[in-house]
């Protein structure tokens, strides 16, 4: 068992780095990548607003990484655009539609954000193509799109054409309907460089069983390939009938149980009733709560059962892209009394300053409320380690993940766990017949949500995860474990 490492508040600290914090890249975004049709520039930690001789953003003001979907533009904006475009959200204006857009005040209206994104020519075909194999056009730049165009997007219209267009290109002959993987538009941890430093090579095929499961025959079963974006995810059909548990499932789901660590953090710490936690220690308490279940899910892909199929490449890129997901969903279901209890307590000492409430933006706001309903619906379902260790599996297979060697394989991996959940559910709960579908419906919402947690400055994190715990308390009545035996 792993040492328990205890700390003491009040912890008396000038500054703190990334050394100290070997997984910061939690908190921490600016390592040069090539994305799709976006090229970044070097940006460093302590980038702010724009400095003498900066490219500035053309949307709010901050400064620009590079050229995103055809305009000079920065992270926050790339990000936000792409995430509306792919979610194909509607958002409205409480104001007269003519917000002011700089760093600061980008957040407070979504509305006028995206107007602007669209009005200075950001390139929605940009981001389809992005998401198609063989598609990623450098070339594009930006485009002119009329006003009654553009009022379509805002309005929704364009979307709902799209997706009539969409439903009626997937019917076959016979009525049903046949489905395609469609990238989930949510992207990964952009400038980790490897998730802190992370070295796959050194995992250990030799240890592990070499027997690979061949794939199950999916008879009259349609199997959706990947988990739909949010924005798609209560329109598409899951496959509803496998059959009863067979020993095929019941391999895997052991496989998985053995592999997942249900033990407690050992990240402890420990803090005087009348002490008023700093904004600086809970922001190292944050990063210590991550940089162990960082490590954890490292722990976890070196037991999981099909490590000798998969390369190393494609791993890493999985982890790179999915572990603030899979990390998010086990704070979530397995360390949820820990969380709200020993660590919920602690950063409920912490009292923000009247300035930082003021500068919680509706994007933090959406956080809490969309976490708020996840614990719930969660707590509500009972859910069992079996299904919470197929959620996990297969978010983490993702075969639309950017990058990938052999997203094929990925798919077909992900596959034996998705009949394999849906078998073990059917058998289980046979008088739920939506329960498969909802743990499902959970997942891309996950996506979305870490998302979100992604775009918010960094400066903001301890007041989110303050409003966060004490939202899913109140709201939860008592903190209690969501996976049951």
């Amino acid at each position: 068992m792993a040492d328990i490492e205890t700390t003491t508040m009040p912890v008396i600290v000038d500054s703190f780095s990334a050394h100290d914090f070997p997984n910061f890249g939690f908190f921490k975004f600016g390592v040069p990548v090539m994305d799709g049709n976006s090229w970044n520039l070097p940006v460093t930690p302590d980038m702010g607003e724009g400095k003498p001789g900066d490219k500035t953003c053309l949307i709010c003001g901050d400064r620009a990484t590079g050229l995103h979907y055809g305009i000079v533009s920065c992270e926050g904006c790339k990000g936000f655009f792409k995430r509306s475009i792919c979610n194909k959200r509607v958002y409205r204006c409480s104001r007269n539609k003519n917000c002011v857009m700089s760093r600061k005040q980008r957040n407070r209206c979504q509305y006028c954000r995206l107007l602007k994104c669209l009005q200075m020519g950001m390139n929605r075909k940009a981001i389809r193509e992005d998401g198609m194999p063989g598609g990623r056009n450098k070339s594009i730049g930006p485009v002119e799109i009329s006003e009654e165009e553009i009022e379509r997007i805002m309005s929704g219209k364009e979307f709902e054409e799209e997706e009539q267009q969409e439903a009626s290109s997937t019917t076959n002959a016979d009525g049903s309907l046949s489905f395609s993987t469609q990238a989930n538009g949510m992207g990964g941890i952009q400038g980790l460089n490897g998730v802190g430093g992370l070295d796959l090579s050194s995992l250990n095929y030799g240890s592990l069983s070499q027997g690979v499961l061949a794939d199950k025959s999916q008879g009259s079963n349609t199997y959706m390939p990947g988990l739909p974006s949010y924005g798609n995810a209560h329109s598409m059909a899951i496959p509803t009938s496998m059959g009863h548990l067979d020993p095929q499932s019941a391999t895997l789901l052991d496989q998985l149980l053995r592999a997942e660590d249900f033990d407690p953090l050992h990240t402890h710490i420990m803090v005087e009733d009348d002490y008023e936690v700093s904004k600086h220690e809970l922001f190292c308490l944050l990063c210590k709560i991550a940089d162990e279940m960082l490590f954890r899910q490292i722990t976890w892909i070196k037991k999981l059962p099909f490590l000798s199929e998969i390369s190393i490449s494609d791993l890493s890129t999985l982890l790179t892209n999915t572990w603030h997901e899979i990390s998010f969903l086990s704070a979530l279901c397995v360390h949820k009394p820990q969380l709200f209890g020993e660590f919920g307590s602690i950063i409920l000492k912490y009292q923000p300053t009247n300035e930082e409430l003021e500068q919680f933006s509706d994007d933090g706001m959406e956080i809490v409320e969309r976490t708020m309903y996840l614990s719930g619906k969660l707590h509500q379902m009972k859910i069992t380690k079996e299904e919470f260790v197929c959620m996990k599996v297969i978010n983490f297979l993702n075969q639309d993940v950017k990058n990938l060697r052999d997203a094929e394989l990925i798919e077909s991996v992900n596959k034996r766990f998705w009949y394999a959940c849906q078998d073990y559910i059917e058998a289980q709960y046979p008088h739920q017949p939506t329960r498969f579908r909802e743990l499902m419906m959970c997942l891309p919402e996950i996506r979305y949500v870490t998302s979100k947690i992604l775009d918010i400055p960094i400066e903001h994190l301890p007041l989110l995860f303050k409003a966060i715990m004490h939202s899913c308390k109140v709201n939860s009545g008592h903190p209690s474990i969501c996976v049951s035996a």
